[in-house]
């Protein structure tokens, strides 16, 4: 059972985005699974479970099963709330593995209103902008596995 509630109930349409996000190749051979999709993107859950997909060779979870599982998701959530005036990327990570993974781990993924309006606010002040999202797999405990920074790189899309 995930540690994290889920606020609010899915929609079929964010049912139908988190299912096409677990069955897009790149991110299913990671052997993530996004678990919830809020209606309005800004909360999302992942699932990451020990098995014979994600095991290393020392038998904890892959180093890069926890690194993809993570990688797409923030990128995602600004480009479904920023919509196509804005162009994001991800542009860098550093990870701090913490403890060898010998379960599931999850993480939760969460975008603020005054997050977005601070990032359309200097958007139309700068020409571009990084913003740093912390990411933490834990347990069904809430003990840290690994942690994660995120830094995407945000600018307003150019008019043709």
């Amino acid at each position: 059972m995930p540690p994290f509630p889920k606020p609010k109930a899915e929609t079929w349409r964010s049912r139908l985005w988190r299912w096409g996000f677990n069955l897009f190749p790149a991110y299913w051979g990671t052997g993530g699974r996004v678990v919830y999709i809020a209606p309005d993107w800004r909360e999302v859950h992942v699932a990451l479970p020990l098995n014979w997909r994600t095991r290393n060779y020392v038998g904890t979870l892959f180093g890069g099963s926890m690194y993809g599982a993570i990688d797409p998701v923030y990128m995602l959530m600004l480009i479904h709330n920023l919509g196509p005036d804005y162009v994001v990327w991800d542009k860098a990570a550093t990870i701090r593995f913490r403890r060898p993974g010998r379960t599931t781990l999850y993480a939760r993924f969460i975008l603020t209103e005054e997050e977005l309006q601070t990032i359309r606010r200097l958007a139309c002040e700068q020409s571009s902008l990084d913003r740093v999202y912390p990411v933490e797999l834990v347990d069904r405990l809430g003990v840290v596995y690994a942690s994660f920074e995120k830094t995407l790189y945000v600018r307003k899309a150019k008019k043709e």
